[in-house]
């Protein structure tokens, strides 16, 4: 390089990358399909589609759950080993609760934190955090079953949170609760992530759900599974009521309705013509 060359450094790599992978059971079932994808750091991401399509598989894999059954996945720009090391934390939150009814919300919010011997004093600092972050800094001594369905998800979020992810999955987790507290903790999570400024990759089946929440929605067919489009969510930052009533939000309703629908005459397209699911 000569003395009048600029530097121009590499740039730098998604957080997860997802190159040409393909998922096949042993069974014949083609779960995904040729799936390209790419997530940089501070997005939050939704993978919208039917049921069937392979969003929770594709999360799954995210995790480390599932593999793949051809392509290539990086973390970090690394192979999934390097994940857990210090800015590269990741944890998930499933469908269901799934807390310990013996144990206290506490406990239960302490675990990933004693199966990592974290000081006690440190980590009942950290669990108060958490705790608190969710909006349950009094429920700390109460069991699970003393809980609303809710305040449960808020108790698996904040047990998710108190590992202080980089990356947080999260695979329908609001999707049996009502709609009214469904949008409020849907507020509470995109408002976790702004103050955090963590990556999130939020599974859902709603539309208007992952409107409200994303920066980017990633719009998956089923059968087999693979990414048809990939739309960016423009608006406020800070988002509200008012957003959900909103022309823009209205918009991208409207936009992504007409994929999805596209989605399902897809899949159904593929079923008559034989190809396997």
């Amino acid at each position: 390089m000569t003395a009048t060359e600029a530097y121009i450094p590499a740039p730098a790599a998604p957080l997860l990358s997802v190159q040409r992978v393909d998922k096949r059971y042993p069974n014949g079932t083609v779960a995904l399909e040729d799936v390209r994808l790419a997530i940089e750091p501070g997005e939050f991401i939704s993978l919208l589609g039917p049921s069937g399509c392979g969003k929770s598989t594709l999360l799954k894999m995210f995790a480390g759950i599932e593999t793949p059954t051809h392509g290539h996945m990086r973390w970090w720009g690394q192979p999934f080993g390097t994940v857990g090391s210090k800015g590269r934390r990741m944890s998930m939150v499933f469908q269901e609760a799934t807390l310990m009814p013996w144990a206290t919300v506490a406990e239960n919010v302490r675990l990933p934190l004693d199966l990592a011997h974290v000081p006690r004093r440190e980590a009942d600092a950290r669990v108060a955090e958490a705790l608190d972050g969710v909006g349950l800094a009094k429920f700390g001594k109460v069991l699970p079953r003393e809980l609303s369905g809710g305040m449960q998800m808020r108790a698996s979020l904040a047990r998710a949170l108190v590992t202080e992810p980089d990356l947080l999955l999260l695979d329908e987790p609001f999707g049996a609760l009502d709609e009214f507290t469904r949008n409020r903790l849907d507020s509470d999570l995109r408002a976790l992530w702004q103050r955090r400024g963590m990556t999130v990759v939020f599974v859902t089946h709603s539309i208007y759900e992952a409107v409200y929440l994303s920066s980017r929605v990633v719009v998956m067919q089923a059968r087999p599974g693979r990414i048809i489009a990939e739309v960016p969510i423009g608006g406020p930052l800070a988002r509200d009521d008012a957003y959900r009533v909103s022309e823009p939000f209205m918009q991208h309703c409207k936009a992504l309705s007409e994929l999805i629908t596209d989605a399902h005459r897809a899949s159904f397209a593929n079923e008559e013509t034989g190809v396997q699911s």
